[in-house]
């Protein structure tokens, strides 16, 4: 999937988990990663950063095959 800036997008749980950016961090991740709406901010190489809005998180970069279109 080819994602572009302003595409709404959602994490996929089971690609983010045991994922190296998992390890490197806390592995708790929050449900509205996965269950609310996220807007692709910016593009670079093969990550993008996704604003969650609904929620007074902070923006995270994502690898594309983490995330997926929001349906």
């Amino acid at each position: 999937m080819a994602f572009k800036k302003g595409s709404l997008v959602r994490a996929i749980k089971e690609k983010l988990e045991n994922s190296l950016e998992a390890k490197a961090s806390d592995t708790r991740f929050s449900s509205y990663l996965f269950e609310t709406k996220g807007e692709v901010m910016e593009l670079r190489g093969d990550y993008a950063l996704v604003k969650f809005g609904h929620v007074p998180t902070p923006n995270i970069w994502l690898r594309v095959d983490q995330i997926e279109d929001f349906q």
